[in-house]
């Protein structure tokens, strides 16, 4: 449940302080009507480089949000992808990759920036979701009013849950993050942005749209939340969403998504705390980090209320979602490691012709695909552009993944559905059950359904 906020909503005006990095109505704007090369130097002057990036010159080049590492890795993710423009690695398709670390497949074809759905469309299994458009123009409307008139409507849940004052004592600042600029400099301007804003206790700091930088299996990912606050030498995250809030409650599948997402969001922002104090992000779980900068483990979700555009917001603990999602992390193998067991030559290329259809052989990609090992599970449908394919392969080899993690988890050795069958016929050997719990068990199962089927028969 998602209680009510307050019924007004004012527009308290946001009082701009002067400063060198600029504000909503002076830096941000006036980078926005600047030169591409003007707002580079701007980078330049202004930018401390509190956090090093081997990739600063990559990152300008190709802007994106994903950065391969440094050479050679970097080049042989390139080789994987070919000529193609690098797919951006976000915190839904992170939040996806943690919760299914086992899945090498997924984790080397996102590592490398490869379009998945359109290798997913050339193997003739395309995945039949993804988000609606009309749910994205829904969803940058909502956003584009809370930050209208110099963010009136998006102060009232940052007064109802994070104590803004609402008396103008302390004024908002708006720094400007350079959001022009290439991945490795917006990056490393809103680390400047957040050590500045964690310095001064008594002030309130508004990050819009920051970026933040996380590794993943070794890999740098370049992640933009919708706002974050500062105030108190601590930072919370505001993640916008477009579903609504009807009658004081929500979506749970959708909440809880929005946590695992808003979660990659804190992780990244503890490891930028981590850098920015030249330490490493506390290793337990649940450890709050007191570092400067450091984020609470909370997150305020705003969503609209009801059918209107009017918001609603909720503070939502993330601890479960952010120990599950560094936990699953950590287990992921470094990209390098999957890269050795790639046979020479092996490429996801789709060779697209000048009118930019692909004119790679489907029977030569698919089996660049199937050489990586996935960790297929029903789930995957629903969160990866491949997941179609892998079930199809699944069901192809007759494993019991098909069925689900549980029943391949129950099933042990079992690998094969035809086996599991086999297990719980008559015909099955009696050293077999003796030796195989699953076995047993099957046979044991198999012989209560015919009892109870036969009582019913007679």
């Amino acid at each position: 449940m998602i209680p009510h906020p307050a019924p007004a909503l004012s527009a308290w005006p946001v009082v701009l302080p002067p400063g060198p990095a600029g504000t909503v109505r002076g830096g941000a704007r006036r980078a926005r009507r600047a030169s591409p090369a003007a707002t580079a130097g701007c980078a330049a002057a202004t930018v401390r480089t509190r956090l090093s990036d081997p990739d600063a010159t990559l990152g300008r080049t190709m802007n994106v949000s994903h950065i391969g590492p440094p050479e050679p890795l970097a080049q042989r993710l390139a080789e994987l992808r070919g000529p193609a423009p690098q797919r951006s690695l976000n915190a839904r398709a992170l939040a996806a990759l943690a919760a299914n670390p086992g899945c090498r497949r997924r984790a080397v074809l996102d590592a490398a920036g490869i379009d998945k759905g359109a290798v997913a469309q050339r193997l003739g299994r395309p995945a039949p979701f993804g988000q609606s458009p009309f749910a994205i123009a829904r969803g940058t409307m909502f956003e584009s009013r809370l930050k209208a008139d110099d963010y009136a409507v998006l102060l009232e849940p940052l007064r109802r849950h994070l104590g803004l004052p609402s008396d103008g004592a302390a004024p908002l600042a708006v720094p400007d993050l350079l959001r022009r600029s290439g991945p490795a400099v917006r990056a490393e301007r809103t680390a400047a942005a957040l050590a500045e804003a964690a310095a001064d206790p008594s002030a309130w700091t508004l990050l819009d749209h920051p970026l933040l930088r996380l590794t993943v299996a070794g890999s740098p990912a370049y992640l933009e939340p919708d706002a974050v606050v500062v105030h108190g030498g601590r930072c919370t995250v505001v993640e916008i969403k477009s579903f609504p809030v009807l009658d004081g409650s929500a979506d749970p599948a959708k909440v809880g998504a929005a946590a695992r997402q808003a979660a990659v969001y804190v992780l990244a922002l503890q490891e930028t705390a981590a850098a920015l104090a030249g330490t490493t992000v506390a290793p337990g779980p649940y450890a709050v980090q007191a570092l400067p900068g450091s984020p609470e483990l909370s997150v305020l979700l705003v969503c609209p209320k009801d059918f209107s555009n009017r918001p609603t917001a909720v503070s939502v603990d993330i601890r479960r979602e952010l120990a599950t999602t560094r936990r699953q992390l950590a287990r992921m193998t470094a990209v390098d490691e999957l890269l050795d067991t790639l046979a020479p030559g092996t490429s996801f290329d789709l060779a697209p012709d000048q009118a930019g259809l692909p004119t790679r052989p489907v029977a030569e990609l698919a089996d660049a695909v199937e050489s990586v090992p996935a960790a297929y599970g029903p789930e995957c449908l629903s969160s990866c552009e491949l997941g179609f394919h892998c079930r199809a392969q699944a069901r192809c080899d007759d494993r019991v993944e098909q069925l689900g993690r549980g029943v391949r988890g129950e099933l042990g050795s079992i690998r094969t559905v035809a086996g599991a069958l086999a297990a719980a016929g008559p015909a099955a050997a009696a050293g077999d059950r003796e030796s195989d719990e699953a076995a047993a068990r099957l046979s044991y199962a198999a012989a209560l359904r015919a009892e109870a089927l036969g009582g019913c028969a007679g």
